[in-house]
């Protein structure tokens, strides 16, 4: 600093050195354009590595988000027992010889519709009743069941089928 070839800033305590550039020869245009040239194609290239590394890094961690071969050969072998369990169950079920009939599917639909519409007719009439008495009752529905000891479907989340 004393010979003049760097030069001091002193900012309180501290000391910052630094080239003087007064010594510096100064660049024609033509190297300033050369230099631009250099930076612009520097700049190029590290544009391209930017994207060329993380395209590498999408594929690494596309690769590491799969299956490795083992796993994949455990799962085909998983898929397989899977699938001939599902075989077995359909060919039992294809040879079984105690298919329901159409016959006694229709039976079975019919009753049910018969028992389902005497259900609707047998509530119906219990809460028709059970109103009638209600009506010159001096306490709550809900009390009135409680002493006489009615249950409701809804009581026990029953409800009519479709």
């Amino acid at each position: 600093a004393q010979q003049g070839r760097v030069r001091e800033k002193v900012y309180g305590k501290q000391k910052i050195y630094f080239a003087a550039q007064e010594q510096l020869p100064a660049a024609s245009d033509a190297e300033l354009r050369g230099l631009d040239g250099q930076i612009a194609a520097r700049s190029a290239e590290l544009q391209a590595l930017q994207q060329s590394c993380r395209h590498l890094e999408t594929e690494l961690k596309d690769l590491n988000g799969s299956m490795t071969t083992p796993e994949m050969s455990r799962e085909i072998e998983a898929l397989r027992k899977d699938c001939a369990g599902y075989t077995e169950k359909l060919e039992r079920i294809k040879s079984a010889t105690n298919h329901v009939t159409p016959e006694e599917k229709e039976k079975v639909c019919r009753e049910q519709q018969l028992f389902r519409r005497e259900w609707r007719r047998r509530k119906r009439m219990a809460t028709e009743l059970l109103d009638a008495i209600l009506e010159g009752y001096p306490k709550s529905k809900k009390q009135f069941f409680e002493e006489v000891g009615i249950e409701t479907d809804e009581d026990h989340g029953v409800e009519l089928p479709a």
